[in-house]
């Protein structure tokens, strides 16, 4: 239910609830998983999920992990202005937040 309502889930290399599976069996591959860096924490998930998780906060503690190890996974610089013309405002918007701290 909760990757119906994502806009990012083609994106993604795991869907919310496999995220949530992921945490669930302390599985930390799920550090190298993009899906934490695709979500654009725009509350979809959240507002479908029958349990009431908090998945963006979750992606944004995953994503703290991830940088405490000092290392970039996004780069803004990087991005043709095509990929940039693609990505939803919330999206683009997101992503240079989690860049600039």
């Amino acid at each position: 239910m909760c990757a119906a309502g994502c806009p990012l889930t083609e994106e993604m290399d795991r869907l919310p609830s496999q995220v949530i599976r992921d945490l669930q069996l302390n599985d930390i591959t799920l550090l190298d998983s993009n899906a934490m860096w695709v979500c654009a924490s725009c509350l979809a998930c959240e507002v479908r999920c029958p349990k009431g998780v908090d998945l963006a906060k979750l992606m944004e503690a995953l994503r703290q992990l991830h940088l405490r190890k000092e290392l970039d996974h996004v780069s803004i610089d990087e991005m043709s202005q095509q990929e940039i013309a693609k990505l939803p405002q919330i999206a683009l918007v997101a992503s240079f937040r989690k860049k600039t701290g």
